[in-house]
């Protein structure tokens, strides 16, 4: 597959990666041409949001395998990933922050909405306990991946969870240091940010989805994990991302095949209540965990989701909404057992 011509999200994708894996990451997705072609002295916040969202998804597959093998086959067949949104799970106490990192989905709000990011709708996720909140840029809404950024709310569950909870939590550190944050502030307030800047920032903002607590007690972990399957998951793999999701077709034609290809799909389409929104994933891949009294045990790791989306007849544009009822389903891909 021949390489993509080299502008900004190039340039910074690779100066992370290195030019091997950063062109190999790039010449996975299918990129607007229009974002590709930027380039010059100073990055687009929409140039540098794109960049940030391929090194993300090279991060996922790194730790998902199925899904790595899955895009694999996808290039040997001559397509290319349409990246539709990545999704990442926060903690919000009642009251302040987590540890020294902002609490719940502040920590990443201060990042999308310098970046050109918007709030496109909230998703109570009632049965988990969590709120969900899809954020799309305001650009380049179909092309640059949105986030669905979840909050799970301590203050539902009992008094020995959230003891629990601050006890692992507690120790989160906040991955940001100053020349970062006064990066993002530029972009706030629409300054030119110079390549060699934003280069210097992009591999702080990506540790960012990442885990930023200690590894915490496997008692403390078996406890959140009698209650909450999804803060179970943030106890040992934090802000990284929960899935990537490939924008495709048609869904259900594609899960067919995967399940005859004995891949480790999801029983079950997910299907919006507008029936515009049609998703499935593969279950989540395990991954090996050190915990905090130097137990090392097998959880759920991340998972590679799928989504078709059709045109809302009311916009005449791609419907980006999401649905509670598939958040839901699809949660349920990092399910686990003590």
């Amino acid at each position: 597959m021949s390489s993509q011509n080299e502008g900004s999200i190039v340039a910074l994708v690779q100066s992370v990666l290195g030019e091997d894996a950063g062109q190999a990451a790039l010449d996975a997705l299918a990129i607007d041409p229009a974002l590709l072609a930027q380039s010059g002295s100073t990055v687009s916040r929409a140039a540098f949001a794109m960049a940030m969202n391929v090194i993300l998804f090279h991060d996922l597959l790194e730790r998902v395998p199925s899904g790595a093998a899955y895009v694999a086959d996808t290039l040997a067949r001559g397509g290319r990933v349409v990246f539709d949104h990545g999704a990442l799970r926060t903690i919000r106490f009642a009251e302040g922050p987590t540890g020294a990192l902002p609490a719940g989905e502040d920590a990443f709000t201060r990042i999308f909405l310098p970046l050109g990011y918007r709030l496109a709708a909230l998703y109570p996720l009632d049965r988990l306990k969590m709120t969900g909140r899809a954020y799309a840029h305001i650009d380049a809404p179909e092309a640059i991946p949105q986030f669905f950024l979840s909050e799970l709310h301590v203050d539902r569950f009992d008094a020995d969870f959230a003891a629990a909870a601050s006890r692992i939590f507690g120790t989160s550190r906040d991955p940001l240091d100053a020349p970062t944050i006064a990066l993002l502030d530029r972009y706030a307030a629409g300054e030119p940010v110079s390549f060699d800047d934003a280069a210097a920032a992009l591999p702080v903002i990506v540790s960012a989805f990442d885990r930023q607590h200690e590894p915490p007690a496997f008692a403390d972990y078996e406890l959140l994990l009698s209650r909450s399957n999804e803060a179970a998951w943030i106890a040992t793999e934090g802000n990284a991302f929960n899935h990537a999701t490939d924008r495709v077709p048609d869904v259900a034609a594609l899960a067919d095949r995967l399940k005859a290809e004995d891949r480790p799909m999801k029983p079950k389409l997910e299907i919006s209540a507008t029936g515009r929104v049609r998703q499935t994933a593969f279950r989540a891949d395990s991954v090996e965990r050190l915990f905090a009294d130097r137990d090392l045990r097998t959880v759920p790791g991340s998972f590679y989701e799928f989504i078709s989306r059709d045109i809302d007849p009311d916009t005449g544009r791609l419907d980006l909404a999401f649905d509670t009822g598939n958040a839901t389903g699809i949660f349920a891909m990092t399910s686990a057992k003590a």
